[in-house]
């Protein structure tokens, strides 16, 4: 069970990990965040804002811990909150050299570390060794940019230990932020995963000139097809229509902040995966979700599932076919 006056630490510096310090200062008279970058530290410390993301966002400095060494933020933190995109996750977790076994992580990275296939949660249990109740994910449906506004956004807080992901919740809880809780660790990591890969669907489609009637079909099939995924991995008891998963399906898939929504969009007019990469400021996570879920989804054996829309979003990201000849074969895999 986690007790109300732990420590909490962030490790990550980008928009949701902002966007995370924003809701917990709401709550919590000390937080200890990892930065990369000192730079960017002495930017914050500065002018009480992040340099690159969420800059209007204004901090109470006196809440806040910077540090630029990783270990330092470990050690002093009872609860760790990971919130660094999963393709760089793994630089700097070999950074640690401190012990993770008294801890509670609370994953916020929406992707699958690409050394591994691995769920942030499982490398966690698998490789560092905690017990699954020492693991928890934060989830949406919420958007970085919607917390900087303070609109009235919703996230799920899962644990296997319902207790503890009951007094997270309470602790990410403000007057813009409502939380509900799971016991679907693996689950709600699943969908906080697929659904970047089926909002560079999205993209892709209205970048070719679909309308929003093919949308809706497009997202009702993601949904099925998220169900019949997350059920091969992870089989239990969930409402497929709950927050986590349909809801932050229809907001990634839909809203004009979704990083891969706006990626996908520019692969469907015209952009090569490296331009449309060069373009952004931001990670999009389904560009490497794709991969991991491809391979996942299409190895032999029980762990099967038919995932069409992961097929096309892979054949044109990652074997260079063109959108507009996939997703015309894709059309006839809809219902």
């Amino acid at each position: 069970m986690l007790k109300d006056d732990l420590k909490i630490g962030i490790i990550g510096s980008g928009s949701w990990a902002t966007a995370l310090a924003k809701i917990l200062c709401e709550n919590v008279s000390e937080i200890n965040w990892y930065f990369r970058d000192i730079e960017a530290i002495n930017y914050l410390k500065q002018h009480q804002h992040n340099k690159d993301y969420l800059s209007s966002v204004q901090f109470d400095l006196e809440k806040l811990q910077l540090d630029d060494d990783i270990n330092k933020v470990v050690a002093n933190s009872d609860v760790l909150i990971i919130a660094i995109p999963s393709a760089f996750l793994m630089s700097a977790l070999n950074k640690v050299e401190v012990s993770f076994k008294n801890k509670i992580i609370f994953n916020a990275v929406k992707g699958i570390l690409p050394e591994s296939q691995k769920l942030v949660g499982e490398y966690f249990h698998d490789v560092i060794g905690l017990d699954l109740d020492q693991i928890g994910v934060i989830t949406g449906p919420c958007h970085a940019e919607e917390v900087a506004l303070e609109r009235l956004s919703y996230l799920t807080v899962a644990c296997s230990d319902l207790s503890t992901a009951e007094t997270m919740a309470r602790r990410l809880s403000c007057d813009y932020i409502k939380c509900t809780t799971s016991e679907d660790t693996i689950g709600t990591e699943y969908a906080a995963v697929l659904k970047n890969i089926y909002a560079i669907a999205a993209g892709i489609a209205h970048g070719l000139g679909y309308g929003d009637n093919f949308q809706a079909v497009l997202m009702s099939n993601a949904i099925r097809e998220m169900k019949r995924f997350i059920k091969k991995r992870y089989k239990m008891k969930r409402n497929i229509n709950d927050s986590a998963y349909l809801g932050d399906l229809l907001v990634t898939g839909y809203s004009n902040f979704s990083r891969n929504r706006y990626f996908g969009n520019m692969i469907g007019k015209g952009y090569t995966v490296k331009s449309a990469m060069m373009e952004m400021t931001m990670v999009a996570e389904g560009y490497y979700a794709t991969d991991s879920a491809f391979y996942l989804s299409n190895k032999d054996g029980d762990k099967k599932a038919k995932t069409p829309i992961i097929n096309a979003v892979y054949q044109v990201l990652y074997k260079n076919k063109d959108p507009k000849h996939v997703f015309e074969k894709l059309t006839l895999k809809l219902n």
